[in-house]
């Protein structure tokens, strides 16, 4: 059965069957990549796998928004310790002292957006003897109470001052107090993750550009392969007839201009034509199961795809300042390297920072406590351990700098002047892309031009080809003033001129999709859009309170500034309008055929196939 396919449907099959994306050349290749090494092999996974990263190097948004997550920590230990007494006058006469511990801890951690860390925790220290004490009338201990609780709640707030201080060092590379030195660098901040993730992003979309124009090349490929199978069966039919034809002269006593030898030549043509027309079927085939598996269709389910859209004829002349523009600023690889500069502009801001020395502000602050018990009705002093926490009468405090600077800063050094060096590669490496994309356009426009010529050139040969074979046809068998092997020729050439004409057509169509692929335009021409999935509720709820504010500010131009500076412009670019319009051919339009493909005819019993219609305008 054969199903009829449009380029739009056949990109939407695409889309929707390739959660792994395949690629035109890894096809029957020893190093395809989905067989060879599939974890490189791109995918509709491959954003939220970057996103979800938690290793160094590769971390995604959510793992470097968790360095700055509460971090809540508590400890409860029990104990118990017997000692056997050798001086009964010390231990008050006991054989053997007992004491008995606990101790319980617990802390609230906090990183804090500008580098700082605060801290808030609550202790609580017990010990029990069985030793007498002072109030009880014991002799041999000097305590005021057998049982007591010794407990405080503190506050703890560390700030660096130098090295790693301020919010855009922290959001480039994470808390200072975070990173392992000589392992993490200066890049597992979230600004450098949500970098990351727009990298991968900008791979995954380069990646469904290329989907894209490989299944319009095969697309067009397999349209190809009808045309030259619908000229070899043409060629056949041709090459059939002239041979019955023949046959039927010498049989009834020959006619002026033929000689014996012309029937075994009908049929030499005949079987050579035969051939070609059963080869064109086979690459036929062959290009359907190179689209199929493009597509993500099986290899067989009972149809046969056969190309319904016709292709574009009208002469395109593109605007090559405009072009140049829309490729600069279109294409997904500078967007890709542009991303990968500022990323390390970012880092290289953030390891300077790290040059200088290590400078902590520490301070903290705590209400300290004693009682016989935690919870006590007793108004006595010292009787309740929390009745002393509540009251605060005894307090304590910390206030100093820490000061830390490895001699040499040869680390620290080395890191900036790699960063450095990375960082003038990068910028060359972009150069040297817009200097390649804009040859890279020249070339596209240039190959556009040609193909279209030599389509307009092969329309023109065409026709004289089919009215070179009509003259042949009434010089032959009406007045035999031309031999059969004129005739003959000139069907050959009929042929050859019909997939001449629809092989350039094609290389037009491929030079048009090619100029779209070099000026990043290719998914916006076939209406394919790229979104990221929805955030999480509380994200679009902060938005919309940040928004709130921002609508309710003054205006501060040249008065304030943002601190740190934004790190990426809002908006996006233009979409630039491509030059309208297009020329009328030299030649007329040819007119329509109704050639119908029979597959079953010369062919083992294949299925039918109804020809697809001729040039359209």
């Amino acid at each position: 059965m054969i199903r009829d396919l449009g380029l739009a449907e056949a990109l939407k099959l695409a889309l929707e069957n390739n959660p792994v994306i395949r690629s035109r050349n890894g096809f029957l290749s020893p190093g395809n990549a989905i067989l060879s090494s599939p974890d490189r092999v791109a995918s509709i996974w491959d954003p939220a796998i970057q996103e979800t990263g938690v290793l160094f190097g590769g971390r995604g948004v959510t793992a470097a928004l968790a360095a700055f997550d509460p971090e809540f920590t508590t400890t409860m230990i029990w104990g118990r310790n017997e000692t056997p007494q050798n001086n009964t006058f010390i231990s008050g006469g006991l054989p053997r002292s007992v004491g008995e511990t606990g101790n319980f801890t617990s802390t609230l951690r906090k990183q804090l957006g500008y580098g700082a860390s605060l801290s808030v925790g609550h202790d609580w220290s017990y010990f029990g003897s069985n030793i007498p004490s002072t109030t009880s009338g014991g002799f041999g201990s000097f305590n005021r109470d057998p049982s007591t609780y010794t407990g405080n709640v503190n506050v703890g707030y560390r700030q660096p001052l130098l090295a790693g201080s301020g919010t855009e060092f922290t959001r480039i590379a994470g808390p200072v107090t975070q990173q392992f030195r000589g392992l993490s660098g200066v890049s597992q901040g979230v600004l450098i993750a949500r970098i990351n993730n727009d990298l991968t992003l900008t791979q995954f979309e380069q990646s469904a550009i290329n989907l894209v124009k490989d299944v319009e090349d095969l697309y067009w490929e397999l349209y190809l392969a009808y045309r030259k199978w619908d000229a070899a069966v043409m060629a056949r039919n041709s090459a059939q007839k002239s041979w019955r034809d023949t046959k039927v002269i010498l049989d009834g006593g020959g006619k002026q201009g033929f000689t014996n030898s012309d029937e075994p030549l009908a049929r030499d043509r005949f079987f050579q034509t035969r051939a070609q027309a059963e080869a064109a079927l086979s690459e036929l085939y062959r290009a359907e199961t190179v689209l199929r598996r493009m597509l993500g269709l099986p290899a067989s389910d009972g149809t046969v795809l056969r190309p319904s859209d016709e292709l574009v004829t009208a002469r395109f002349e593109p605007n090559w300042e405009a072009n140049l523009v829309e490729a600069l600023t279109q294409r997904v690889e500078l967007r890709r390297q542009r991303w990968s500069i500022r990323s390390m502009e970012l880092q290289l801001r953030a390891a300077r920072s790290l040059v200088r020395p290590r400078l902590d502000m520490v301070g903290g602050y705590r209400i300290n406590a004693l009682g016989d018990d935690l919870f006590s009705n007793s108004r006595a002093p010292l009787s309740s351990g929390y009745r002393g926490l509540s009251h605060a009468d005894h307090t304590g405090w910390n206030l100093g700098v820490e000061f830390t600077v490895p001699l040499g800063m040869r680390s620290a050094n080395a890191q900036v002047k790699n960063l450095e060096l990375r960082l003038a590669k990068a910028r060359a490496v972009l150069d040297a892309q817009e200097m390649e994309i804009s040859h890279e356009l020249s070339d596209a426009i240039q190959q556009l031009a040609a193909h279209e010529a030599a389509s307009r050139s092969n329309f023109n040969r065409r026709a004289a080809a089919q009215e070179r074979v009509r003259q042949f046809e009434i010089e032959v068998f009406n007045a035999g003033t031309k031999t059969l092997d004129d005739l003959l020729r000139a069907q050959v050439s009929r042929a050859e001129a019909e997939v001449a004409y629809y092989t350039s057509l094609v290389a037009y169509n491929q030079a048009l999709a090619n100029l779209h692929f070099r000026t990043g335009r290719l998914l916006a021409v076939n209406n394919v859009q790229l979104a990221e999935s929805e955030w999480t509720p509380a994200a679009y709820r902060d938005a919309l309170r940040r928004a709130w504010e921002r609508s309710h500010g003054l205006e501060a131009d040249g008065l304030l500034e943002p601190r740190p500076s934004p790190f990426a412009e809002p908006g996006s670019v233009d979409q630039l309008e491509m030059p309208s319009g297009s020329l009328e051919p030299e030649s007329p339009a040819p007119e329509e055929d109704s050639t119908r493909f029979d597959l079953s005819a010369e062919s083992g019993g294949h299925r039918a196939a109804e020809g697809r219609s001729g040039h359209s305008q």
